[in-house]
């Protein structure tokens, strides 16, 4: 290809200079030598240019290229480049780039910006570069040229008017890429045989997939991609003058700059040669450390050691199996759903909470989540005083007792939470690593446990009741033995549940894991299983091993051939418990000696250590879930004064506030040192968590949501829907009044988070399933026949933008807030005019209003408005009454304004949509005060609208919807006023139905309705009392009617002439016009008069109402200019105070006194 005679040209990052040939003969090395001494003129000799200003070039002939580099550079074939020389076929390039081009930043590649047509702005730039880097800077380039060939859109240099000291000036500001990058239409075919102007037609800046265009967060130091907005590909080259700015670390579809999720900042000063150190990032666990270990931990707590034996002892080897498989029943359900909500996305910090929250929303996600917080803050106290216990048997053991044995569980309670509360605060790494030697340290506690049942028994074992394994021993411990007044099967389950909580441990801390899709179903299943197995194993075999009772003498012993009184099991192995047993005075034994494992063990003090670790890795578990999980809540701001603990420190944002409040909560349950009655209070919570969980999971499957597609698919949403209430059904069965109170608790949650309404959007199977019942009734709606009982008027109302004009906006929504539908429509003339539909929709849920927001482009007012008649709604769910405000500067307008504004009336009613017209004494339109969009569609003056100045391009300035709020008459008491009813015309009873519908609100409801209808004086009594009888058959509550029969005579003389200067302007343009236009003011004389005197009327009894409703007049389509139907709807409503508002129906019936 033919190129012209360009200095300088940029491709991707480089600057490419057509130089002349260079000596023949010089290879790269010897360039690369010569360079050492200066820089190379084009000849081969040295510059003179003074040193500190020489930069180290390097002139690469490209014959020579494809010798020495084989390897690191591509062949650049005539295909790639074919801008040659007939009179020289050895040109060379001079290439420069700076280093740190290459360090900091990533070069484009065929697959990278280039791709979708993005370039640098500081492409063309000269950059420096030293030998070192020659090679990559080939390979960039000749990528670079192979992008190029593919169809890319190229910048010339931005340098190419520039002098060589210019250029390489080192003092000069350097250039970002985060400067944005530049599209310049005119600059891009640089060869004209490249890019002809129709290729330039079919040319896009489409963007291939990329994984950062999905994701909210970018690294340290990069900057945020996005696709290009179809503005952008539509419209980015618009003619060869244009050009088009695109930033590229901002959001091209909203014009805002992203924040980074970790806006750590590098120093400059270290770019260049110098690499970055690499900053140590937070601490991130597998599955194995973070999971599972963890989950296993906490569900081998205090109950394992302390409580099984015991269980097994009260319920039997039987019963107790069937408490653990329960338990495992509701946990492993809740497990598989869990599994399926963390598989279903990014999870983020929170755990729980976050689950529930992002799947349910926050209002059932903020309540679950405060009490599951509050929860594992009392399980720390839990396990805490099952180490306690353990501590304080020993003490008694040795005689070491402090002072007593609840205090010394107090005391030692208290120190073992507070050096735990040291370790969470050394970070996750330390907390880690203490949960790794734990484990260990159980690990080996059971293999001393098995061993233990092994071996046989001494005398002194046998004397506390083990006897090694017996099959007499397991028949008898089968069955429950129940002891005490409290002693039943869900008793002995309420205590044990909460040993199995602990599978949440893991999705609890998910913000540290490194993947929590993979982690959490992998690691919480599995601690799931193996956790079952050692419960099942070490209850079938403490059962089968150990008595019920013993009484640990070593002289209870039955000497050899000697009779005596013996019962129980005890008399086949020699010993005799059957005093102890009967005097329930025994002290071991499975039902009287917490410690039986650490007798059973082959090395007692091994089961010791066991139920150290086991306890303390329990409580540190939930002391660090509890401030993760509240963390995570307190950012979120659901709930008041909580926020102080949300603060994170750290590079794991440790949230230290956090651990300190759970430490309180917890040394406050110590306190109480009973472990049996802190148990059942966790019991209840952890159930609500559960079944919330498997309530997410069925949800968010029950809804068919598309973006509901877990990558874990073991599970079912009716095995979900099972575990749910399965988990209720317990909370019941444990403790009913426990269980009343958590529901309580969650209710008044919910019910603050439900009228708090936070602005939080989590795409949660709430919103899907509102929208699945929506669009099942809408279509269900379809197919139900029409009635007039269940008429409602359906309001499209021409509000502009709804700020503008409150007072119509409150008064539609009094009369359909939860009764029917309300659309507010704004059409747009200016097109340019940028709407923030999410603003008025902002606006319209500040004020309360219920209702929708419609917006529509449109070259006219009447064109806007009979498009949003037509489609306006869903099914049945559609407009059938349009409402607009009165326009009070029509005088001041021309003819065809009027025409268009009254044409609108028209069209609602060729549609068969009732009308209503709202005037207000000052007006409705309060834009003037409220700085906010201007929409030239519903401007008071049309002279303005068609006045030069909407060519004007001003952006649109919008103040914050909150301090757009306007009171206005429709939001204050009325107190003991009328609303004054002029049905003149009848419209099918719409008239009637709109005061009545405001009257059913409290602001209205003291108000008295009067009702004024047009009869001949002859008959006034009988038509007053029809009408008295026809209102009660409408059951409308109306009763007072009054009988105007004075409407046809003749008006005031003073009145008339006012009527007449208001039409005297348009008679005048009808006589320059046309002489039928005159004819027909003079023909509609006599109707005039009437509305003249109709005013008269509404002087005389409305003036102190609250409200005027009267019956809108209907002009003849083709015959009444709109010049004359304005005048008679202002001369109806001139001077009146109250607000009135002119209704006509579509002439079909609004009410009926039938009850089918």
């Amino acid at each position: 290809m033919d190129c012209p005679e360009f200095s300088t040209f940029s491709i991707g990052r480089f600057t490419v200079e057509h130089i002349n040939t260079a000596p023949p003969g010089q290879t790269l090395h010897g360039m690369a030598d010569s360079h050492v001494q200066g820089s190379l003129g084009m000849d081969g000799s040295e510059d003179s240019q003074p040193e500190e200003e020489v930069t180290k070039n390097v002139q690469v002939d490209i014959d020579m290229v494809k010798k020495a580099i084989p390897d690191e550079a591509h062949v650049l074939s005539a295909r790639k480049v074919s801008c040659s020389n007939p009179s020289n076929t050895n040109e060379t390039l001079t290439t420069t780039c700076k280093s740190e081009s290459l360090d900091s930043l990533d070069c484009s590649t065929g697959s990278d910006e280039v791709s979708s047509g993005y370039t640098s702005n500081t492409d063309g730039q000269a950059l420096e570069i030293t030998e070192e880097y020659v090679q990559e800077a080939l390979q960039h380039l000749n990528e670079s040229i192979e992008a190029f060939n593919d169809g890319l859109q190229m910048l010339p240099s931005t340098i190419d008017n520039q002098k060589p000291k210019e250029v390489f000036n080192k003092n000069k500001p350097e250039t970002s890429l985060a400067d944005g990058i530049c599209l310049n239409p005119k600059a891009l075919p640089f060869c004209h045989n490249i890019i002809s102007k129709r290729l330039l037609a079919y040319n896009t800046l489409d963007a291939t997939p990329r994984n950062e265009f999905y994701i909210n967060s970018v690294a340290p130091g990069k900057l945020k991609r996005s696709r290009p907005s179809l503005d952008l590909l539509r419209n980015a080259i618009i003619d060869e003058n244009q050009t088009v700015p695109v930033y590229l670390n901002q959001d091209v579809e909203s014009g805002k700059k992203d924040e980074m999720e970790n806006p750590e900042m590098f120093d400059k000063n270290n770019m260049g040669t110098k690499k970055k150190k690499k900053e140590s990032g937070p601490v991130r666990f597998g599955w194995v450390k973070g999971v599972m270990i963890r989950c296993m931990l906490n569900i081998w707590g205090v109950i394992l050691y302390l409580r099984l034996p015991w269980i097994t002892a009260q319920a039997g080897i039987g019963l107790t199996w069937v408490i653990i498989l329960m338990s495992v029943l509701v946990t492993s359900i809740t497990g598989l759903s869990i599994s399926a909500i963390s598989t279903n996305g990014k999870v983020k910090s929170g755990g729980t909470y976050f689950l529930i929250s992002r799947s349910l929303g926050p209002e059932l996600g903020g309540s679950i989540g405060l009490i599951f917080a509050f929860a594992n803050a009392v399980a720390v106290a839990m396990h805490t005083v099952g180490f306690a216990e353990t501590v304080r048997d020993l003490l008694i053991e040795y005689n070491a007792v402090m002072t007593d044995p609840v205090n010394d569980i107090r005391i030692v309670g208290v120190i073992t939470v507070a050096v735990l509360l040291a370790v969470s605060l050394a970070g996750m790494e330390w907390e880690a690593k203490a949960q790794v030697v734990f484990f260990f340290v159980i690990m080996v506690s059971f293999i001393s446990y098995f061993v233990g049942t092994l071996i046989p028994p001494s005398e002194e074992k046998q004397a506390k009741g083990f006897f090694s394994y017996q099959g007499s021993i397991f028949a008898e411990n089968i069955v429950p033995n129940w002891r005490g007044e409290t002693s039943s099967f869900f008793a002995m389950f309420s205590i044990f549940f909460p040993s199995a909580t602990g599978i949440l441990a893991g999705a609890n801390i998910s913000g540290d894991l490194k993947d929590p899709a993979v982690a959490i179903p992998k690691g919480t299943l599995l601690a799931i299983f193996w956790t079952t197995v050692s419960y099942l194993a070490i209850s079938a075999t403490i059962g089968s091993c150990v008595l019920r009772d013993a009484s640990g003498i070593l002289n209870d012993t039955i000497p050899i051939n000697e009779t005596m009184d013996c019962e129980g099991l005890s008399c086949q192995f020699g010993w005799n418990f059957t005093e102890c047993r009967e005097a329930e005075s025994c002290t071991y034994g499975l039902s009287n000696h917490y410690q039986a494992m650490s007798m059973v063990s082959a090395f007692s003090p091994l089961i010791t250590a066991g139920i150290f670790a086991a306890t303390l890795s329990s409580a540190l578990a939930c002391l660090v879930s509890a401030p993760k999980v509240f963390q995570c809540l307190c950012k979120d701001k659901l709930y008041p004064f909580i926020g102080f603990f949300g603060k994170g420190y750290g590079k794991n944002n440790e949230p230290i506030r956090g651990y300190i409040l759970s430490f309180a909560i917890a040394v406050a349950f110590i306190l109480i040192a009973e472990l049996n009655t802190i148990a059942p209070i966790i019991s209840n919570f952890f159930l609500c968590s559960y079944a919330l969980i498997n309530f997410s999971c069925f949800h968010a499957s029950i809804t068919n949501s598309p973006g509901w597609r877990p990558s874990f698919r073991y599970y079912s949403k009716w095995t979900s829907l099972f575990g749910a209430v399965v988990s209720v059904v317990i909370m019941f069965l444990l403790t009913w009044w426990a269980a009343i109170i958590a529901v309580c608790i969650i209710i008044i949650l919910l019910g603050y988070v439900t009228y708090k309404k936070p602005d939080v959007n989590w795409g949660s199977s709430v919103q899907a399933g509102a929208y699945n019942m929506a669009l099942t009734y809408s279509v269900n709606l379809t197919g139900v026949q029409e009635h007039v009982k269940n008429y409602r008027p359906q309001c499209l109302v021409l509000t502009g933008p709804p700020n503008f004009r409150p007072a119509l906006v409150d008064f539609v929504s009094s009369v359909t807030k939860n009764t029917s539908l309300m659309i507010c429509g704004n059409v747009v003339i200016d097109s340019d005019k940028v709407t923030d539909s999410d603003g008025h929709l902002r606006w319209l849920n500040t004020r309360k209003v219920v209702s929708f927001y419609s917006m529509i482009p449109e070259k006219c007012l009447r064109a806007g408005a009979k498009s949003l008649m037509q489609v306006s709604g869903l099914g049945r769910l559609k407009p059938n009454t349009l409402v607009l405000g009165y326009k009070n500067n029509w005088q001041n307008d021309s003819v065809q304004g009027l025409d268009e504004y009254v044409g609108i009336i028209h069209d609602a009613f060729d549609c068969q949509l009732a009308v209503c017209i709202l005037r207000i004494k000052d007006g409705l339109d309060v834009s003037q005060k409220v700085q906010g969009q201007v929409n030239l569609a519903f401007q008071d003056s049309d002279n303005e609208m068609f006045s030069e100045k909407e060519d004007e391009k001003k952006p649109p300035c919008m103040v914050p919807e909150i301090l757009n709020q306007t009171n206005t008459e429709f939001q204050s008491r009325q107190g003991k006023k009328s609303i004054h009813i002029y049905w003149l015309y009848d419209d099918g009873g719409l008239t009637l139905l709109i005061p009545y519908l405001l009257k059913r609100r409290r602001r209205w409801s003291h108000c008295k309705v009067r009702v004024f209808i047009r009869r001949r004086t002859d008959k006034s009594e009988e038509d007053q009392r029809e009408m008295q009888s026809l209102l009660q058959k409408f059951r409308l509550g109306f009763s007072d009617v009054v009988v105007l029969t004075d409407v046809d005579q003749k008006p005031h003389a003073k009145n008339m002439k006012t009527f007449e200067d208001l039409i005297a302007p348009y008679s005048v343009q009808a006589r320059q016009s046309t002489l039928d236009q005159e004819e027909t003011f003079l023909h509609y004389m006599s109707k005039s008069e009437r509305f003249v005197r109709m005013n008269e009327i509404l002087k005389e009894n409305s003036r102190d109402a609250a409200l005027i409703a009267i019956s809108l007049p209907i002009a003849s389509k083709a015959a009444c200019p709109s010049p004359l139907y304005m005048a008679w709807l202002e001369i109806l409503s001139q001077d009146l105070s109250p607000p009135i508002v002119f209704i006509r129906g579509n002439q079909e019936d609004a009410l009926t006194v039938y009850c089918q």
